[in-house]
């Protein structure tokens, strides 16, 4: 069974914050997930710090 948190971004393009489910159970990984508001796509970067927690980190598609 996957693991899902439900975390709270903000959109790097419009500014709305978002509640989105993240599968913390498939380790790292990168994804691109539409803002339900402004529909650009956002980059997902979930990864692992130093002491085993989930981190996520979302971007622009031009950074």
């Amino acid at each position: 069974m996957h693991a899902l948190d439900e975390i709270i971004i903000v959109c790097p393009y419009c500014g709305e914050s978002l509640d989105v489910l993240i599968d913390t159970s498939s380790g790292s990984q990168q994804y691109y997930e539409d803002c339900s508001v402004c529909c650009a796509p956002i980059l997902f970067v979930v990864s692992e710090d130093v002491a085993g927690e989930m981190v996520v980190d979302v971007k622009r598609d031009d950074e």
